[in-house]
């Protein structure tokens, strides 16, 4: 059995992710790693050559900027850049990471032996790993139906798969028609370090995503502390090693700003919060289909 990684990237260094971090993270789980490099301001290229392995093979890519986002296909570009790194994958499975996502190294090998045990198991398509994205600092996480606390990251690569947003995989069982694959859970996690970087940083990043997933490229106003206190929790497990030196300091829960008032979306959250706890089940959509072991 051999795992292909991958990745799409473009501007890690100004907007603020961990990428070196990232792709440390799992070297010592994959064969190769991919790495699809959009066109750069910054030294982006120079961080990924400087982890100095040969298994990184660093795919330079273009970027359709003309791409219309308002005919109800949102993010395709993000989709073009996930799927040529996919396309280039030559393992039996392949994990997809994000440039601020981070495995920790406790979890490494729980993922290896859910896929060697599912390998031969046809019917498993995806693992489905548990996220914890941490707001504001390294001690404080967003858990809500807002915030998604699983996802489809590894998908096996002998299937008509492709990525046509950030998010998840459709896998095609004919040219007209793709669907969800089908997927286990695996208790590994995923530390997504999105919302812990400077607001400017954000701001840029989010100014990105709005140009390709938005029907206009309009400016975005970031405020890290406009959320609802009730979302918030502390989280005092240990964090990956790749990424200890790159974690700002944190002293206890993130304080978000006192004069945010909760809005329609975060009361109704709230709730879907009570009845999660009440009935023990999740709101989160599911870009899988679940298959009990």
């Amino acid at each position: 059995m051999t795992i292909s990684g991958f990745t799409f990237v473009r501007n890690a260094e100004q907007r603020g992710y961990p990428v070196q971090a990232s792709i440390r993270s799992i070297l010592p789980l994959v064969d190769e790693f991919i790495v699809a490099l959009g066109p750069c301001n910054d030294a982006t290229e120079e961080l990924i050559r400087a982890i100095d392995d040969p298994r990184i093979r660093i795919i330079p890519t273009t970027w359709n900027e003309r791409m219309r986002n308002d005919c109800g296909f949102k993010g395709f570009n993000y989709g073009q850049q996930k799927s040529i790194a996919l396309f280039n994958c030559t393992g039996d499975w392949a994990f997809y990471l994000e440039a601020d996502e981070v495995l920790h190294e406790d979890d490494l090998p729980l993922i290896r032996q859910t896929l060697e045990k599912y390998d031969d198991d046809e019917r498993v398509e995806a693992l489905a790993l548990n996220y914890l994205h941490f707001y504001g600092n390294a001690e404080t996480i967003a858990w809500s139906p807002g915030w998604y606390r699983h996802a489809t990251r590894v998908i096996r690569n002998t299937i008509p798969a492709w990525g046509p947003k950030g998010l998840f995989f459709t896998v095609l069982d004919t040219p007209r028609r793709g669907r969800y694959p089908r997927a286990v859970r695996c208790d590994a996690r995923v530390f997504h370090y999105g919302w812990v970087r400077s607001e400017e940083q954000m701001a840029d990043k989010a100014q990105a995503i709005e140009t390709y997933f938005g029907a206009t490229a309009k400016p975005r106003n970031i405020a890290i502390g406009r959320i609802d206190r009730s979302f918030l929790q502390h989280y005092n497990g240990s964090h990956p090693a790749t990424v200890q030196s790159w974690l700002p300091p944190s002293d206890g829960l993130f304080e978000p700003d006192p004069d945010y008032r909760p809005t329609y979306r975060d009361w109704r959250h709230r709730w879907m919060l009570r009845l999660e706890r009440t009935f023990g089940f999740e709101y989160n959509r599911s870009h899988y289909r679940l298959i009990r072991p």
